[in-house]
């Protein structure tokens, strides 16, 4: 018997397009590269040729101006990604928590099924948690 209960009304899939999900399983944090430090706003996104333009503008003496990467970093362009698809379209986060260590797609019913039998195995277990006195 559950020590909580989740109310669970099916919601509704990520809007995140299908492939994105699958490029993000496929993938491992050396898929990611740094943007924006010299900007000092450093963001880790996905490696693909839009965001190594980026870091190849950053690389100029000098650094670059926000207004010599605006086109590439817009986040209109990073949007359209998520919608149709294609990893390459424009820039996107790739989190050091999601590249490489997501490991499969579930639903939500299922990812909460997951977290809450992973939760109460902690607290059945907690019990046999026996810490000896100091004193």
């Amino acid at each position: 018997m559950s020590h909580c209960s989740i109310k669970r009304n099916n919601p509704p899939p990520s809007p995140i397009h299908e492939n994105i999900k699958k490029t993000i399983v496929t993938s491992s944090e050396k898929d990611t590269v740094h943007i924006f430090r010299t900007l000092h706003n450093t963001a880790r996104i996905f490696k693909h040729k839009v965001s190594m333009e980026v870091v190849q503008n950053e690389r100029c003496p000098g650094g670059p101006k926000f207004e010599d990467v605006r086109e590439l970093v817009s986040g209109q362009r990073g949007k359209v990604v998520y919608e149709n698809g294609d990893p390459n379209y424009g820039i996107w986060t790739a989190g050091y928590i999601a590249m490489g260590l997501i490991t499969d797609i579930p639903t939500c019913d299922e990812l909460l099924r997951t977290l809450e039998k992973g939760m109460e195995n902690i607290i059945t277990n907690l019990s046999t948690v026996v810490v000896k006195s100091k004193l």
